[in-house]
Formats: C-alpha cells, sequence, structure tokens
C-alpha cells in the first residue's frame, strides 16, 4: 500500500473511500462495518473539530456524540452516490455553529465552507477513543429522554414544538434533554 502523508490529497481521498464503503455496508444492514463507521468517523470528527474549538475539549467531546447520533438519526438522507464528506461536513459544521451560538460567540460567522476534506485528516486523539460504540445508544435511553433529544436537537424543534409533538410539558422535554444527554456521556464514558 503506497504511504502518504497525513492530510495529503491521497491520503484524504483514502480515507473517504474507506469511510463511504463501510457507511454503504452498513446502511445495507452490515451492523459491524457500521458499527466500524461509527467509530472511525468519531475519531475523525474529535480531530476536526478539536482544531476548531481548542480549549473546550468537553465541548467536543458532546458535539462529536451529538454529530454522530444526527448523522445515526439521518442516515436515511445521504445519497450513495454524492461524497460523503460534504454530507458529514454540513452536519459537523452545523453543530458546530449551534453550539458557538449557544455560547455567544462570534467565530460561528467565520467558519469556512469549503474544508469538507478536513473531516477526514488523521485525528489527535488517542486509540481508546476510537473503540468507542455508538450505534444504537440513543435507543437505550427511555422515551422521555430520548424524544426530547431527537425533537429538539436532531430535528432543531423548539421546546415548544417538542413538548407538543410529545405531549409533555417544557420543563419536562428541557428535564428530558439535560437527563438524556448527561445518561448518554455517562454511557460513553463506562464504555471507555
Amino acid at each position: 500500500m503506497k504511504r502518504t502523508t497525513s492530510g495529503s490529497p491521497q491520503h484524504l481521498h483514502d480515507a473517504e473511500a474507506a469511510l463511504h464503503d463501510l457507511f454503504v455496508r452498513g446502511q445495507a444492514g452490515d451492523a459491524v462495518a457500521y458499527r466500524a463507521f461509527l467509530v472511525q468517523l468519531g475519531a475523525h470528527l474529535r480531530g476536526f473539530l478539536g482544531r476548531r474549538l481548542f480549549g473546550w475539549p468537553d465541548e467536543v467531546e458532546d458535539l462529536v456524540q451529538e454529530c454522530l447520533i444526527a448523522m445515526h438519526n439521518q442516515r436515511h438522507t445521504y445519497q450513495s452516490d454524492q461524497p460523503l464528506t460534504a454530507w458529514v461536513h454540513a452536519i459537523a459544521r452545523y453543530k458546530m455553529i449551534d453550539l458557538l451560538r449557544a455560547k455567544g460567540s462570534r467565530e460561528a460567522l467565520h467558519i469556512p465552507l469549503d474544508d469538507d476534506l478536513e473531516v477526514f485528516a488523521d485525528s489527535a486523539t488517542e486509540a481508546s477513543d476510537a473503540r468507542r460504540d455508538l450505534s444504537g445508544l440513543l435507543d437505550t435511553l427511555p422515551d422521555r429522554h430520548r424524544l426530547p433529544i431527537v425533537h429538539v436537537k436532531l430535528e432543531g424543534l423548539s421546546i415548544a414544538e417538542a413538548a407538543e409533538k410529545t405531549g409533555m410539558s417544557e420543563s419536562a422535554v428541557k428535564v428530558g434533554i439535560h437527563r438524556g444527554l448527561k445518561a448518554l456521556m455517562q454511557k460513553i464514558k463506562d464504555a471507555r
């Protein structure tokens, strides 16, 4: 196999091709391939987001998990004849801008649009981070936590809209999101 420098066009193309293959196989029902896709993509996202959110390691990890959950829930929207990088980057960028806006950061206005392939540059994280298995993680939560996360964090509904859709009170939706994200983070820490 030809060795290339991390970040080189060939390296990035190879990473894109490998992840695309795993993802498409996962969509076709290959659970092992899908699990490998999530683990490898998580490592790449940690590096990608970590370079942009330097100094916010907790936020980076939360954002990686939110991206992976969104990608899992939106996997049916991916068209296999299109570059995976564009789809992944759009979700990661949206989640990052959302975080920066929530933090009141003006950096959200200055995120470049043309660095899709950088998502697949080598991650600076340890190998143990790459072993995380996120497949089905959201499904482990009770509906009172899962549904608010899905509706508000992934679908972009307001708290009021999610409350109406689920039949929960607005405060119950907020509590569900908080407790659900906390439970997801604990499950991830326990998996280490």
